[in-house]
Formats: structure tokens, C-alpha cells, sequence
């Protein structure tokens, strides 16, 4: 038994078998990496330059590349050139007087007034006959070639007249506008005393 025991113990025992070790795939080879081109100084300031200095690319509404083409069908308006004139409204309690001239002043145009298209005395200040004569002075102008108005509106003022002019001057400049007439600057030149004759009534006022 000894020696079968010693027979056993000196076999050598079996080793397992070593796996074949797997090779390691071939990794592709890398190719070389393609250097960047060279930018030129001039190209790189074209590239940021800033947004406002940048051309705008317009793009036509047409696809096939052409520009668009304006329709004559629609009628072009062109507004004529304007020629100008002053009109002087005289406005008081008794009356209106409107008298039409041209940029210097010097030549008359067309001149009307409350009395020349009313009979009663008492309806020549009127808004009414106010618009009626600034209708009729402002046809003559208008034949004549006057298409807008810079307007001067006087009232009595001076020593002791009103400076507040009188019913038919707002009418009177409604009237011209509605005749077609473009309307400039209106200005406000009622003559104004300073400081000018003494007013009646004595020292103490007039008494009543």
C-alpha cells in the first residue's frame, strides 16, 4: 500500500490545458490628419466684419432669379407742386372783409366780403355769409392758379378797438379749407397798441 501511495503521489498531476490566447484585432490605421488651410488676413476681416457694414442680401420674389417686376396697372398719384398765397381776413363785429394776395403781398387775387352777398346790414358779420364769401373768394383763387394759403386774421385792435376778432373768421377758414384750398400757417395779426394815446373817460372813468 506504501508504495502504490508513493507511486500515486509522485505522478505528476495533470495541468489544464492553456487556452489558445485570443490575438488582438488590428486596429485600423489611422490616417494622417489633414492640416487646416491657411486663412489669409484679408479673408479673416472680411468675415467678422460687423453687422451694419455687411452688404444685405436681397432676395428677388421671383424663383426663377429675376427681379421683380413692377405692374403698371396701378396709376402712379403725383401730388402737383403747390402754389402758395396769403389771405388776409378782417374780422369785427360789423363785417368780415377776405382778401386773397400772393406770397408778397403786392398783387390782389380775389377780395370779398359779408356785405357783398347778404341785404341786411345786421347779417354782414355772420358765420353764414362769412363762409358764403370765402367760398366765392376762394373759386377766384383757385382760377387763378392758387392752390394753398398761409391765412392772417386782424381784428379792429389798436387804440380802442377790440383785439378779439369777430364770428365769421373761424367760419370763413373753415369754408377755404373745404373749397379744396391747403391751409398753411394762420397767424394772429391784430394790431396791438403799446402803451400808445391816453383812453377817453378822464381820471376818475367813465361814468354811467
Amino acid at each position: 500500500m506504501t508504495e502504490e501511495k508513493q507511486k500515486i503521489e509522485a505522478k505528476p498531476e495533470a495541468k489544464p490545458e492553456a487556452k489558445p490566447e485570443a490575438k488582438p484585432e488590428a486596429k485600423p490605421e489611422a490616417k494622417p490628419e489633414a492640416k487646416p488651410a491657411e486663412v489669409k488676413k484679408s479673408e479673416v476681416k472680411k468675415e467678422f466684419r460687423p453687422a451694419m457694414s455687411r452688404p444685405v442680401e436681397r432676395k428677388p420674389f421671383r424663383r426663377d432669379g429675376r427681379p421683380p417686376q413692377r405692374s403698371d396697372s396701378r396709376p402712379q398719384f403725383r401730388r402737383p407742386p403747390v402754389k402758395w398765397g396769403l389771405c388776409h381776413i378782417y374780422s369785427s363785429y360789423n363785417n368780415t372783409i377776405i382778401h386773397i394776395t400772393d406770397v408778397t403781398g403786392n398783387e390782389s387775387i380775389a377780395r370779398t366780403s359779408g356785405g357783398q352777398v347778404v341785404k341786411a346790414d345786421r347779417l354782414e358779420s355772420s358765420p353764414t355769409a362769412a363762409m358764403v364769401a370765402a367760398k366765392k373768394a376762394a373759386e377766384i383763387a383757385k382760377d387763378k392758379g392758387i392752390s394753398g394759403i398761409h391765412v392772417r386774421i386782424r381784428a379792429p385792435g389798436g387804440h380802442n378797438g377790440p383785439t378779439n376778432p369777430g364770428p365769421g373768421a373761424q367760419a370763413a377758414v373753415r369754408a377755404l379749407s373745404r373749397m379744396g384750398l391747403r391751409i398753411g400757417v394762420i397767424e394772429d395779426v391784430t394790431p396791438i397798441p403799446h402803451d400808445g394815446c391816453r383812453k377817453k373817460g378822464g381820471r376818475r372813468g367813465r361814468r354811467v
